[in-house]
């Protein structure tokens, strides 16, 4: 092998170094006197035959460490080759080892002995151990050494506990509102309102807010008092008599009541027998409603006509002191009380298409309701507006097809025009509403 020379590290300075076949030995301590005690002249040639002697030096012992392997190789019978690959190997290991930076910061000089498994693993173990970081724990006198033991908090059990007891109580809670909602059809109600009854979506979206609002749930604080109030013809009556079939339907006949003042009450003599009979009734019904875990409908229609003394009747059922069956009730009274101050309203704001009814118009007709007896302080409002032309249109298309008659548009535009009609701001609205529809229907059935 080719001879090659390393320069030294720092902590070597002054030691050279000679390198043959990978192995690097320092010089001795007389080769190092020896080039001091020269003299100043023979300076240069002892710098260049000291490299030379410890060549020589290196060449000699690796020649006798060949020999000593080679006769341990012949004496174990191991072959020649394998002896050579050997010693390649032991120098090639030898030679990665020199270019560490361990070898030259933890060995002060170089020796041929290997590093065996044992010492790497010992080594690897104190490595790994060093790394750990020790963890302090600190411990009072007079007391037993042991990790303190974690206390698991009661009070977030219960937390959560009760947290869950919650939940479960809304998600049933909101079970129950669909079930109420489902057990009355109130979706079929509102699109069957809204079919049948025109130019009054104002008043139906209202109604059903609050009859939905009410009927989700059975137990209340007072009963529902709903007030139908507007001029004549605009589908009041229409409205409660869809109510009443509506909710015979999803409920009985017993938990729906209709009374006519003029049909059940028309002589003013007989007022004690007809409180007597309406107290009656509805004391019935709310009691058999109870058992049932139902809510009776009431409605009253013509209360413009209804004698004082029955109205103190209907008033002692809208009170908050009774028992808690008397709470659980709808209440729907219709009238044409405060129909002159809503024509007046609208006439006077027919070039602003409100979306909502406003709360001076409610506030005009509670005033007037006032008047006529005190029992309407209770009771929401929901105001039924005049009918425009287009409205009364729709009426007479209903009815031909009720009677089963050709829609003819021109026969219902000609019936239409012998309505009599308000005109304000370009609209037209029918001062009956669609109260006469019937009877214009009926003059053409003869000439059919």
């Amino acid at each position: 092998m080719a001879d090659r020379y390393m320069e030294p590290p720092a902590s070597l300075q002054g030691f050279c170094f000679p390198l043959l076949n990978g192995f690097l030995t320092p010089l001795t301590m007389e080769d190092s006197e020896s080039s001091t005690q020269a003299p100043a002249a023979h300076h240069g040639i002892s710098l260049a035959s000291s490299p030379v002697r410890a060549l020589i030096r290196m060449r000699r012992k690796i020649r006798t460490l060949k020999k000593s392997r080679l006769q341990l190789d012949l004496t174990t019978g191991r072959p020649l080759d394998s002896a050579k690959a050997s010693l390649r190997r032991q120098i090639s290991t030898d030679r990665a080892s020199l270019f560490k930076t361990t070898t030259y910061e933890k060995q002060q000089y170089f020796n041929f002995d290997t590093p065996t498994l044992e010492k790497l693993a010992l080594n690897n173990q104190i490595r790994k151990k060093n790394r750990k970081k020790s963890r302090h724990v600190l411990y009072p006198g007079n007391v037993r050494k042991c990790l303190p033991v974690e206390q698991k908090s009661k009070a977030k059990r219960c937390l959560l506990l009760f947290i869950a007891i919650v939940c479960f109580q809304i998600f049933n809670a909101i079970e129950n509102l669909d079930d109420n909602l489902q057990k009355y059809d109130l979706d079929g109600l509102e699109k069957t309102l809204q079919r049948e009854v025109f130019g009054q979506r104002r008043a139906i979206d209202k109604l059903m807010d609050h009859l939905k609002d009410y009927l989700a749930t059975h137990y209340h604080n007072k009963p529902l008092v709903l007030s139908f109030n507007g001029p004549s013809g605009v589908g009041k009556s229409h409205t409660g008599r869809l109510l009443a079939k509506h909710f015979r339907s999803v409920m009985d006949n017993d938990f729906v009541l209709q009374y006519y003042t003029m049909h059940n009450c028309p002589d003013e003599n007989d007022v004690a027998k007809c409180q007597a009979e309406v107290s009656g009734m509805i004391s019935e019904m709310i009691s058999r409603a109870e058992i049932e875990e139902k809510i009776p409908v009431f409605i009253f229609d013509e209360l413009e006509v209804m004698p004082v003394a029955l109205l103190d009747v209907l008033h002692g059922y809208f009170q908050l002191n009774q028992s808690n069956e008397y709470l659980n009730a709808v209440y729907i009274l219709i009238s044409n009380i405060g129909g002159n101050e809503i024509t007046k309203f609208v006439l006077q704001n027919s070039s602003k298409d409100f979306v909502n009814v406003p709360q001076e118009l409610r506030h005009l007709v509670l005033t007037s309701l006032r008047k006529q007896h005190f029992l309407w302080d209770v009771a929401e409002i929901v105001p039924f507006t005049l009918l425009e032309k287009r409205h009364i249109l729709d009426c007479f298309l209903d009815e031909l097809l009720r009677e089963g008659l050709y829609p003819d548009h021109s026969n219902i535009e000609s019936l239409a025009g012998q309505l009599r009609y308000y005109t304000k701001e370009n609209k037209e609205y029918s001062i009956t509403g669609c109260k006469q529809v019937v009877a214009k229907v009926n003059l053409l059935q003869p000439y059919t």
